[in-house]
């Protein structure tokens, strides 16, 4: 690293699962670990093992009240910090490959080129993509959707049935979509080595680039003033605090590591501070204003097997869960 990390590694309560870990949460208290082979770990004070899916889990999301899963095996389930689990759709023969939460209880899933939103009372809407979606995102005020695929991304209102959705152009695959917490900006990842940015009311581009692999984690800091990724040796900080966002501007590194690759990031949900897991199994967190580093995990391998591949803080920011593709798992409460 580039100086001597604080360490709170005796401070991490270790966990392990026999299985690759995709996704992290926490549902109420109880951390939550969402297994490649279709189970959900609830680690509470009485674990407990939820078969959420037969076959492969594909992607999840929470809000922290619940965890949303979407399997090769065509469900939508639901799952809660008790344990139980609910079926909220099925798409016989198809894979639900992305997942996401909205306002008021809202879910949104994609089989294929179908996009697909649920309210809470059982209503349902279809979106047909031009190509494979990539990616779902719910803006974060109203009922809109981003839903990312080849050539850019469509904004789609599901509850304006006459409204016509707007899109976002831009040549190649975009895969992830995120919407800036004040939804001025959605940016979305890309095949390649790179983001693609949008400023909403007008489309005005932006472009992100430089990374030596594809960028696989993003998130914007809770304040919206940065936009935190993946995909290089350090996280990259993209700054969105002006009108026109990052163009023109340098990127802020944190917590550059001269071995591994960043594969991970999440923002505090309160604090200029990041958490990162990175290829070599390593986790830290960096504070955003000055760079200080705290080590939570120390590297295990150079190899990727141990890749950490989830990390979630508590919606307080007092807890933080990690998980990796090993199946190994810790949990650090401040």
């Amino acid at each position: 690293m580039s100086s001597a990390p604080s360490s709170l590694t005796d401070k991490v309560l270790p966990l392990a699962f026999e299985d690759e870990i995709i996704a992290a949460a926490f549902l109420g208290t109880t951390p939550a670990f969402v297994g490649a082979g279709g189970k959900v770990f609830l680690a509470g004070a009485e674990p407990k093992t939820v078969e959420a899916h037969v076959g492969a889990s594909l992607c999840a999301a929470s809000d922290g009240r619940r965890l949303v899963s979407g399997g090769d095996d065509g469900r939508v389930v639901e799952t809660l910090e008790d344990g139980t689990s609910s079926t909220l759709a099925t798409q016989k023969g198809r894979w639900i490959d992305r997942v996401a939460l909205g306002p008021d209880g809202v879910v949104a899933f994609s089989a294929g080129k179908t996009a697909h939103v649920l309210t809470p009372k059982g209503e349902a809407r279809s979106f047909e993509a031009p190509s494979t979606v990539g990616g779902l995102a719910f803006a974060p005020k109203g009922l809109r959707l981003a839903i990312a695929h080849y050539g850019g991304v469509t904004l789609w209102f599901p509850n304006a049935a006459g409204a016509k959705p707007e899109v976002l152009g831009w040549k190649g695959s975009h895969l992830g979509v995120a919407f800036s917490p004040d939804g001025r900006f959605v940016v979305t990842t890309m095949q390649e080595a790179a983001l693609h940015g949008w400023r909403v009311v007008d489309g005005a581009h932006m472009r992100m680039s430089g990374y030596p692999s594809r960028v696989k984690s993003f998130a914007f800091t809770a304040d919206g003033k940065w936009l935190a990724t993946s995909g290089s040796g350090e996280a990259i900080l993209w700054p969105f605090q002006a009108k026109d966002g990052p163009m023109g501007k340098q990127p802020a590194m944190l917590a550059p590591s001269p071995t591994s690759r960043v594969t991970a990031v999440a923002p505090h949900p309160k604090d200029p501070v990041v958490a990162l897991g990175y290829e070599d199994g390593m986790v830290m967190m960096a504070r955003i204003s000055d760079g200080a580093e705290i080590l939570l995990r120390a590297p295990t391998n150079t190899s990727g097997t141990d890749a950490v591949s989830a990390l979630a803080w508590h919606p307080s920011g007092g807890a933080l869960v990690f998980g990796t593709l090993r199946g190994q798992a810790g949990l650090l409460a401040f």
